[in-house]
């Protein structure tokens, strides 16, 4: 057994360890779900950055740096996420900690609409279960998608065997531990990546000379790879590997800081705001997500990216192992196995958050509300962990395609999320006026058009539209409608005074 395979064996004894542990601190749906509320600050903050950043910080965004350097979509795409995820940080979690446990002590996104708008007729639970559903089972293809490529690269094995082996491991703490066990091991996760992505940046630049010189031989090969307006095109069978492809233009620009629109309708990031022990707690673990957690991985990132094109001289016939091979090619192998386990971390810490809100769906606003409204809670947190079963077996069949990409995987959930998610929690915390009505047509409005936008052929990225007309339709079906009762009015200047 090699150091790489003894690193990784411990790493996953570790991880398994607090799934067993978590087991026995799990005894209602609430615990399973959403941890009893009772997460600290670190844990709140790595944990949401953990279960964000997925497999595609560490494969797909250094893959895009790699094809392309500071041009395309990367730059671009690192700043919106940067400035989205402050703003989310900053504006919506204290806000919606505090609505969740005044409507009805809400434990799901979808529960939460319900209680906040009186939707006796549970169609606005049913419509926002269902969106979830959906989206999700992309998002955590797109993570077992990159576990398969991590195990494919470092171990040389067969990809599907490797999607297998990469399932089973996170099925098998979320199904254990449920919320603490992904939270817990969110923690290690995520101070894991940032360290292996910043360690990993910081140790090439010293090696290459810093900044300067990294940026001189870019343009050498390359001027494009570092000008953040041009677009360069990654051909790894032409003669010229790197070839100029004009410029990105307005649509490029405004589709890759589009992402940063998304944070706002991601229930696995909003989960962890929801869970916080206390609002009073939001304003350290902003400063502890946002520092630690966010701008320094996501950045180091791109500069990883860019060490790769002058690290190789053969071109990677998959631009998305990049910070694999890396790794391997530069570090002693016990040091590689720590960094590659990040890699593991990555991954793991999101597909496991991905499988928990999926189930809370099927369990909490499907199985409790149509079959089982008296159902214990041991009878409910099995629901749940059967439920992730089922769902990460639908995950691993739409993952069994070799040439599926990361990152096509995860825009595709990012925008679902956003623009169905994203309008209709904004406007239920920040506007007095919404009612139930404006919340459907939003959701359903938003999901559409991200599902409909492919057909028209443009480039623009679906969140643009998505977000856009959730948003119109939210505005004017409430306003047509007839308007918040007096309770509802009530509760949101009590929420609005906290």
């Amino acid at each position: 057994m090699n150091p790489t395979m003894i690193t990784f064996a411990l790493y996953l004894v570790v991880m398994l360890t607090i799934g067993i542990v978590t087991y026995r601190m799990t005894n209602t749906l609430s615990d399973y779900v959403l941890g009893g509320r009772k997460l600290n600050s670190w844990v709140t903050a790595f944990s949401a950055s953990a279960s964000d950043f997925s497999g595609w910080l560490l494969l797909g965004l250094p893959g895009a740096a790699y094809a392309t350097g500071l041009g395309a979509n990367s730059l671009w795409l690192a700043l919106g996420l940067a400035v989205g995820a402050m703003i989310n940080w900053k504006y919506v979690a204290k806000r919606l900690r505090v609505y969740t446990e005044y409507a009805g002590d809400s434990i799901t996104m979808p529960q939460f609409f319900e209680n906040r708008f009186r939707d006796k007729s549970h169609l606005l639970r049913v419509v926002s279960a269902v969106f979830i559903l959906s989206f999700f089972l992309f998002y955590t293809a797109s993570g077992l998608v990159a576990g398969a490529k991590l195990f494919q690269g470092t171990f040389d094995i067969d990809y599907h065997f490797a999607l297998i082996l990469g399932a089973a491991i996170i099925v098998v703490y979320t199904f254990l531990g449920g919320f603490l066990a992904v939270s817990y091991t969110d923690l290690i996760q995520g101070v894991l990546m940032s360290a292996a992505l910043a360690f990993t940046a910081i140790y090439g630049l010293i090696q290459i000379g810093g900044f300067g010189e990294l940026f001189s031989q870019l343009s050498a090969v390359n001027p494009n790879m570092i000008d953040a307006f041009a677009a360069t095109d990654y051909d790894q069978a032409g003669d010229v590997l790197w070839e100029s492809a004009g410029t990105i233009g307005a649509v490029g620009i405004i589709s890759a800081l589009a992402w940063g629109l998304g944070y706002f309708g991601q229930p696995h990031i909003l989960a962890r705001f929801m869970a916080i022990r206390s609002h009073k707690k939001v304003p350290k673990a902003r400063l502890i997500s946002v520092g630690l957690g966010l701008v320094i991985p996501l950045y180091a990132a791109l500069i990883v990216g860019m060490l790769g094109v002058l690290t190789f001289d053969q071109p990677l016939a998959d631009q998305e192992q990049v910070f694999i091979q890396l790794v391997q090619f530069i570090y002693n192998p016990w040091i590689a196995g720590i960094l590659l386990a990040a890699v593991l971390a990555a991954i793991m810490s999101t597909v496991d958050s991905q499988l928990l809100v999926s189930s809370s769906a099927l369990t909490e606003d499907f199985y409790r509300r149509y079959f089982r409204k008296n159902a214990s809670d041991k009878e409910l947190v099995w629901t749940g962990r059967i439920a992730v079963l089922v769902i990460a077996l639908i995950a691993l069949l739409l993952a069994w395609n070799e040439t599926s990409s990361v990152l096509s995987l995860v825009s595709y959930a990012w925008a679902g999320f956003g623009a169905t998610f994203g309008p209709t929690l904004l406007f239920s915390i920040f506007w007095r006026r919404m009612t139930r009505n404006g919340a459907v047509a939003g959701i359903i409005v938003g999901g559409l058009t991200v599902f409909l936008w492919p057909l028209t052929g443009s480039a623009l990225y679906e969140m643009v539209p998505g977000f856009l007309l959730s948003s119109i339709a939210i505005i004017v079906f409430s306003l047509t409608g007839k308007g918040p009762t007096e309770e509802m009015k009530k509760e949101y200047d009590k929420v609005s005074g906290v």
